[in-house]
């Protein structure tokens, strides 16, 4: 007796568990993906004011996009003074990343 489960079904189960949307949204915008880009070369934490003038964009408005990218889990924040600094989460990034492309995979290797 076949118990394993139809093709469709175990890819988007593996899917679901992996894929995330508010990682895509929050990437889906040219303006974050330069600030993260920005984040990755520096290696180091910036500011908001770093970020504008790397940018070239107001203060309100890298602060809105770090902070949707903060939502994702895609940069951390920390409060030093009265200022805040932001850091790529390289290892949640990579990690939801990898994660995707596994669950692909697996999907793949399920359909031959």
């Amino acid at each position: 007796m076949d118990t394993t489960k139809p093709l469709p079904e175990i890819c988007l189960e593996s899917l679901s568990q992996t894929l995330r949307p508010d990682l895509f949204k929050a990437l889906s915008d040219p303006m974050r993906v330069s600030i993260v880009a920005n984040l990755a070369a520096r290696g180091e934490a910036a500011t908001v004011s770093d970020m504008s003038q790397c940018c070239g964009i107001d203060f309100s408005g890298v602060s809105r996009h770090l902070k949707l990218l903060r939502d994702a889990n895609i940069v951390i924040s920390e409060k030093r003074g009265r200022e805040v600094f932001y850091t790529l989460n390289i290892d949640n990034l990579t990690g939801s990343l990898r994660a995707l492309a596994d669950a692909l995979e697996r999907c793949r290797h399920n359909s031959k």
